[in-house]
C-alpha cells in the first residue's frame, strides 16, 4: 500500500470554489490533509435566474461556466464535511496584492502553517491581436488592450509569484524543512489564438515556477507546474466535448477529478524526487516533445 504521507498537512488551494480547485480540495481532505480554500467571483453579466437555470440544465457552455464561477464554497465544504474531512474558505481577490498575507494569516489561525500551496486561481477574458477575430458571440473576443492585458497578468503570473514567495518567506522564518508548491497552467501556454494576453500570463508562471524550484530546492520545497488540457469544468457544450473526446487519446473528456488526482501526487511523498517540472494532464491531448 503506498502512503503518501498527506495526511495532517495543511493545504492551501486558491480558485477552489469549483471545477479543478473544487475536486483538488476533496481529494486532499480525502487524504486526511486540513484544507483552506479562496476563491473569488467577478461581477456577472448575466442574471441569477439565468445563472440558476443553466444549472439545473447542467449543459455547458457560457451560462454554466458562469454559474460555477459564482459559486461560494459553500458546498465544497459541506462535501469534505460529509466524510468527516477538515476545511475552511476565505473569499479573497488575489489580484490585490495586499490580500495575499492576510489570506495565509487566516489559513494559519485556521489550521496552522501552509505545508502545500496548489496555486489555482485564473482570469480568462479572451483577447486577440487579430480586428477580425473581434466577437461578442459566445464567451466573446476583444482586441488586446491595456487593461485585459493588466487583468491577465495581475490575475495569472502576478499573484501566482507573490503567493510563491509570501509560502517561501514564511517556511523559511519556522525552519522548515519539506515543501510543495504546486501551479496550475495551461496546455496551450505557448501559444494560444483568440486567448493571447490569457496564455502569456500563463507561460509567465512556467518561467516563475522554474526559477522558483532552482532557487529553493536547497531548502527542501519541489515546485512543479500542472498544465491541463480541455477539462469539463461547465464551458464546453455538447459540440465541443464530444470533437475533443473525439480527438483525445484516451478517448473522453477530462473531468476536474482527473488533474485533482495529479496535483495530490506532486504533493505526495512518491513526488520527492519531481521538481522544476510541467506535467501535460489532458488525457495526451498534448505530449512533451
Amino acid at each position: 500500500m503506498i502512503d503518501p504521507q498527506i495526511e495532517g498537512k495543511v493545504i492551501l488551494i486558491t480558485g477552489a470554489n469549483h471545477g479543478i480547485g473544487a475536486a483538488t480540495a476533496k481529494a486532499f481532505a480525502a487524504q486526511g490533509a486540513k484544507v483552506f480554500i479562496t476563491y473569488f467571483r467577478e461581477p456577472c453579466e448575466h442574471s441569477s435566474a439565468d445563472l440558476e437555470e443553466a444549472k439545473a440544465n447542467g449543459i455547458g457552455g457560457v451560462l454554466l461556466y458562469r454559474a460555477n464561477q459564482q459559486e461560494t464554497a459553500e458546498s465544497v465544504l459541506q462535501s469534505i464535511d460529509s466524510f468527516g474531512g477538515k476545511a475552511s474558505a476565505k473569499e479573497m481577490d488575489l489580484s490585490d496584492a495586499n490580500n495575499i498575507p492576510i489570506l495565509f494569516d487566516s489559513c494559519e489561525k485556521e489550521f496552522g502553517s501552509v505545508d502545500v500551496l496548489v496555486n489555482n486561481h485564473t482570469y480568462c477574458a479572451l483577447d486577440t491581436f487579430d480586428p477580425a477575430r473581434e466577437t461578442s458571440e459566445g464567451f466573446g473576443i476583444q482586441l488586446a488592450s491595456q487593461q485585459n492585458i493588466d487583468a491577465n497578468f495581475a490575475v495569472n503570473a502576478r499573484s501566482y509569484a507573490l503567493m510563491m514567495a509570501e509560502y517561501i518567506n514564511r517556511f523559511l522564518k519556522r525552519n522548515a524543512n519539506w515543501g510543495r508548491i504546486i501551479n496550475l497552467s495551461t496546455d496551450a501556454a505557448s501559444a494560444h489564438e483568440a486567448n493571447v494576453s490569457y496564455a502569456a500570463s500563463k507561460h509567465a508562471i512556467e518561467s516563475y515556477s522554474r526559477s522558483a524550484a532552482m532557487e529553493v530546492g536547497k531548502y527542501g520545497i519541489t515546485v512543479n507546474i500542472v498544465a491541463p488540457g480541455p477539462i469539463q469544468t461547465g464551458y464546453l457544450d455538447p459540440e465541443e466535448e464530444s470533437s475533443i473526446a473525439a480527438q483525445t487519446p484516451l478517448r473522453r473528456i477530462g473531468m476536474p477529478e482527473d488533474v485533482a488526482d495529479v496535483i495530490v501526487f506532486l504533493a505526495s511523498e512518491q513526488a520527492h524526487w519531481l521538481t522544476g517540472q510541467l506535467l501535460y494532464v489532458g488525457g495526451g491531448w498534448t505530449v512533451h516533445q
